[in-house]
């Protein structure tokens, strides 16, 4: 029998290795992998030397050695192999972190508010749709504290903490559910009136409390108080009346 019969073909060699055709021709294109001259027949014949080199490659890129470093280390001694070993190493364990970092972070997406906001808040947030607020409000609620919380974070755990006794009250709740149904009206309904007498009462009757306290960020109160305004001319003139009321 002569040479050329006992070499293997490149499907041969991918199969005794346990790769794929695409990646033995990869591997010759990156010069990892010597390239072997034609036979006579124009087919490339590989032997033991191909199928040792290539079971090397494998197993250092399944060991998670990149490619582009795979040469380094085939040809690299015995204390550069280990060196490169530990630096490839490092960078696997800073890329499993990486990883799992961002894992965390697709898992909290799953908690929806919890991403943007803090518990508390978004503990809050979850008591508004108990209580029957629409969506829109909860959203619009969300991103106020959005913004508050990342321009006055110690102020914000002051109000959050009033908000959450405030919804334990069932006054308040059935004035926010109200106040949440008036988003549509129009500016000059006539049913806002007694609204704002009775929100107005409400803040009066809680004396003392942040929930009456502006923002030290005059430029966040102004946002906060602009966004709300903008949101519903019904909710703008509900403060109007409110703040104009003796």
């Amino acid at each position: 029998m002569s040479d050329e019969r006992r070499l293997l073909t490149i499907g041969q060699l991918a199969g005794y290795a346990g790769v794929t055709i695409k990646a033995v021709r990869v591997y010759h294109e990156r010069g990892l992998l010597a390239e072997p001259p034609r036979d006579s027949s124009g087919y490339r014949g590989y032997g033991a030397e191909h199928a040792i080199q290539l079971v090397k490659i494998r197993t250092l890129a399944e060991a998670g050695v990149p490619l582009a470093r795979v040469g380094e280390l085939l040809g690299a001694g015995a204390e550069e192999f280990a060196a490169a070993v530990d630096e490839i190493d490092r960078n696997l364990r800073t890329r499993a972190e990486e990883i799992r970092q961002a894992r965390r972070r697709i898992a909290q997406l799953q908690s929806g508010d919890r991403l943007f906001v803090s518990g508390e808040v978004a503990d809050y947030l979850g008591r508004l749709r108990e209580i029957g607020v629409s969506e829109r409000t909860v959203r619009l609620e969300r991103d106020l504290w959005i913004m508050l919380q990342s321009a006055a974070p110690k102020q914000a755990e002051v109000w959050i903490a009033d908000k959450l006794a405030a919804v334990a009250d069932p006054e308040f709740c059935e004035l926010y559910v109200e106040y949440d149904a008036a988003f549509d009206w129009s500016a000059d309904d006539p049913r806002l009136v007694g609204l704002a007498q009775r929100t107005r009462r409400w803040f009066e009757s809680q004396a003392g409390s942040a929930e009456e306290a502006p923002p030290n960020d005059p430029a966040t109160a102004a946002l906060a108080a602009a966004t709300t305004s903008a949101a519903s001319p019904a909710w703008a003139r509900i403060g109007e009346l409110a703040a104009g009321l003796p």
